[in-house]
């Protein structure tokens, strides 16, 4: 009677470590998607993206579907480290996707090694760092901010803020660069044709001498002499993160308007320029705005400053993993505009994205595999403003940068 009974023990047992271990088999993920960013010091809000992935997917250790990998701060003196991280991601025989935000140089080359390795795998890059000819001839679909869009945009947002006036802060090295040189001559055309005056000041570049700190001197000390030269219904826009903070905390101060910073967050310089901490609404970007919005409001901005409603960097992560996901799975056409748009949304309740495909304006040819977009303008203490549903006049498609 005590063998059998021991026997019959010990079927159980064994019956329910292969029931536990198919239970454990069926959740484990079928395929895995690569997902790589900054670290928290370089791109915090990338990072976060990755983060949110994670938290509705799983992490390929604990048997769920992203491999998450972030890349040397001093990326550009590590790109040799950085492609073999993301190759190695295709060695996963499991692995049918790889995201990369920021797309940051080298990201080319590791894509091709890629392809190498597996022809199939998906590869999406967020925010290239490389020009567009270079990137698109590697990655099956890249997203960058729409910087001829908002060019105009950004303009006809201000003049709905009651500006009068538009002052560009830049330095020679950001104006070289075709994209952000492009989106000048484009806003200054914009501001001709909306009745805005505009005017263009020169900051110092924080990668000069000067560092950081001398360029945020700068700004600090010269926005009270252009509130006084250009007046209070104006706004102000600069190109540099460095920049946005001390440029915010003195238009609280002194007056003046700001629509949203050129790579948009409510925390791209709000919380420095108020004083917050919002370490406990770390990834949660509906309660982040929610306390940027009451300390703007208590400081009587109400209608005066802008952002999008949440953060760039966060949405093209966590966006581009679920778009790769959707694809992977048959829900979505890596060429569809509207399934792009349909998985950045998944991650901005409340929120509409606009967009188009990348054309060039030397050869006047439309990508199809790189997509430029944006999203409403949110104005603190009003709500969202109706930007993506603006139509842009085409001819703004086609000014180039001036020399």
């Amino acid at each position: 009677m005590k063998k059998s009974t021991k026997l019959i023990a010990i079927l159980l047992a064994l019956a329910f470590i292969f029931a536990g271990a198919d239970v454990f088999a069926q959740a484990k993920a079928k395929f895995h998607i690569g997902v790589v960013t900054g670290t928290v010091s370089q791109s915090e809000d990338d990072l976060r993206g990755a983060e949110a992935l994670i938290k509705a997917y799983g992490s390929v250790k604990a048997g769920g579907m992203i491999q998450h990998i972030t890349y040397p701060d001093d990326f550009m003196s590590q790109q040799e480290t950085f492609i073999s991280s993301v190759v190695a991601l295709a060695d996963d025989p499991l692995m049918k996707a790889i995201v990369i935000n920021q797309a940051i140089p080298g990201t080319t080359e590791a894509f091709k090694r890629v392809r190498e390795k597996n022809k199939d795998i998906l590869l999406l890059a967020g925010e290239p760092h490389e020009d567009p000819l270079v990137i698109q001839s590697a990655a099956d679909l890249a997203l960058s901010a729409d910087f001829v869009s908002r060019g105009y945009t950004i303009i006809w947002a201000a003049k709905q803020l009651g500006a009068k006036t538009f002052v560009h802060i830049s330095f020679p090295r950001h104006m070289s660069y075709e994209s952000l040189g492009r989106r000048r001559a484009i806003m200054e055309e914009a501001c001709n044709d909306l009745g805005i005056k505009f005017a263009f000041e020169t900051a110092p570049d924080p990668t000069s001498d000067v560092g950081v700190a001398g360029a945020q001197q700068f700004i600090l000390e010269k926005v009270p002499q252009w509130i006084e030269k250009y007046g209070k219904e104006t706004a102000f826009f600069c190109t540099n993160d460095a920049h946005t903070e001390p440029l915010l905390k003195q238009l609280f101060a002194y007056g003046g308007l700001f629509v949203e910073a050129d790579l948009p967050s409510p925390l791209m310089g709000y919380p420095g320029a108020l004083g917050l901490d919002l370490s406990k609404e770390a990834g949660n970007f509906p309660a982040i705005l929610k306390s940027v919005e009451a300390a703007v409001v208590a400081k009587g901005g109400a209608g005066k400053f802008g952002t999008w409603a949440f953060s760039y960097g966060y949405t093209l992560t966590a966006g581009l993993g679920e778009f790769a996901k959707n694809v992977v799975e048959g829900k979505a056409k890596k060429t569809s505009l509207n399934d792009v748009f349909e998985a950045l949304a998944k991650y901005t309740p409340g929120a509409k994205w606009n967009g188009a495909y990348y054309l060039d304006v030397g050869t006047g040819v439309r990508a199809r595999n790189q997509v430029l977009i944006y999203m409403d303008t949110y104005v603190f203490g009003k709500g969202f403003l109706p930007t993506t549903k603006q139509k842009v006049p085409e001819k703004y498609f086609t000014i180039k940068m001036k020399n």
